[in-house]
């Protein structure tokens, strides 16, 4: 499994177990491997936030709900989602939208403004963020008719 691609410690042991190896012998074995350096949960976590942040665009609440599914420890997962900067966030979300805002045009703004905030919720941004990344593209674009008050969530 490792030569395939780099495996957090829960998953290697989730393996091990779905093999029937004895739960001492894979403790062993994989305090081996931590030890040697070919399992680094914190490595793991680093490489993973940079890497579907950039690729995926994914927010902080989904790169943390990832972490946690592949059994990296919670203090790990905060640590890796905290190197993201706020402002690198907002600047990716703010890329996402730039994308998809052409193919919103057309509607009215209460559809586009739904969509597009739906597109940051899913990849897992905050809602103020979202809101108020959705109410700039839309006032750039041209959207003369963007409610103010309802988008303040911060």
């Amino acid at each position: 499994m490792l030569t395939a691609a780099p495996r957090t410690r829960a998953q290697l042991a989730d393996a091990l177990r779905r093999k029937k190896v004895p739960d001492e012998v894979s403790e062993r074995v994989l305090s081996r491997f931590t030890d040697v350096g070919l399992i680094d949960d914190e490595a793991f976590a680093q490489a993973w936030v940079q890497s579907r942040h950039r690729g995926r665009g994914l927010g902080k609440r989904a790169l943390a709900a990832e972490l946690r599914r592949r059994g990296v420890a919670d203090e790990t997962v905060n640590e890796a989602v905290q190197s993201l900067g706020p402002e690198e966030e907002e600047r990716t979300a703010r890329e996402l939208i730039a994308r998809k805002l052409a193919a919103t045009r057309g509607l009215d703004t209460a559809k586009r403004t739904r969509r597009l905030v739906g597109v940051l919720a899913r990849k897992g941004y905050p809602p103020g963020l979202a809101y108020r990344v959705v109410r700039e593209a839309l006032e750039e674009d041209g959207a003369n008719d963007v409610p103010e008050g309802e988008w303040d969530l911060e």
